[in-house]
């Protein structure tokens, strides 16, 4: 018994690595935009573009306009999440605290995690449905969905025993990247994929696809799919990267180039 289940964790894993030489997504360049940014946070459907400067605003640049949020009693834009523009959140982790954005900018709500109860100490950020956050609490190593009108806790996972990288969230799906494993939970918080880490380090991701990144290589994880594939791309430095539905952004030396996903 003890041999068949080795044999069937050893095709399980390798059928899991194999995968990602049996399909490929290819790029194509469709545009470039000139654009001088600190970090580019997401750029929508309608070419709307979310970036913050070296004086650490926030700004919303539109073909026609471009307007700006500050916060300098905050300090550095960590994290922002602009999938939805009605309610962006900024996450300003040095001090332990998210801002609500609407449309125009305008400050919705103000989440001072130094003063909630129980005390939290957020590492990572990023949206839920309704009026939720997907936050990691560092201090006890698990992923929370936490409603901020309300003030409690909806969910909570079992702690993660590895440090985490990156987490990024729809309505529907949480993907958490830690050092050892990409944990994909649904908005239920309940565990649907737990895929081994190859070395990624980074995650940007659409209603579409996961995009991981390793060293200078991307690569998708399809949705509702549990095999991830490599990306072909140009032999570009990737200082920043971004994906919204079927187009990929890449930003190396002050040039955002917009590239069309397809797959062979």
């Amino acid at each position: 018994m003890k041999k068949l289940f080795y044999i069937f964790i050893f095709f399980s894993v390798f059928g899991f690595s194999q995968s990602k030489g049996q399909n490929t997504f290819s790029t194509r360049l469709i545009d470039s935009t000139q654009l001088h940014a600190k970090t580019i946070f997401g750029v929508d459907n309608f070419k709307t573009l979310y970036y913050s400067t070296d004086n650490n605003s926030f700004h919303k640049k539109t073909k026609d306009t471009t307007i700006t949020y500050s916060n300098f009693q905050l300090g550095e834009i960590t994290s922002a999440n602009t999938f939805n523009p009605l309610k962006m959140n900024l996450f300003y982790k040095d001090f332990n605290t998210v801002i609500i954005l609407d449309n125009r900018l305008a400050e919705i709500s103000k989440i001072d995690f130094n003063l909630t109860q129980p005390y939290r100490n957020v590492s990572f950020i990023s949206m839920g449905y309704h009026n939720t956050l997907w936050l990691f609490n560092q201090d006890y190593n698990y992923l929370e969905l936490y409603d901020y009108k309300a003030q409690k806790t909806k969910l909570k996972t079992v702690p993660i025993p590895s440090n985490v990288l990156d987490l990024k969230s729809d309505y529907n799906y949480c993907y958490l990247l830690t050092e050892r494993f990409l944990y994909v939970y649904n908005y239920f918080g309940s565990l649907i994929h737990k895929l081994p880490n190859l070395e990624y380090e980074r995650l940007a991701f659409s209603e579409a696809h996961l995009v991981l990144k390793s060293k200078d290589k991307l690569y998708i994880l399809k949705k509702n799919d549990n095999s991830i594939y490599p990306l072909e791309q140009p032999n570009l430095l990737i200082k920043q990267f971004l994906v919204t539905n079927e187009t990929l952004y890449l930003y190396h030396e002050n040039v955002l180039r917009h590239y069309q996903l397809k797959i062979n």
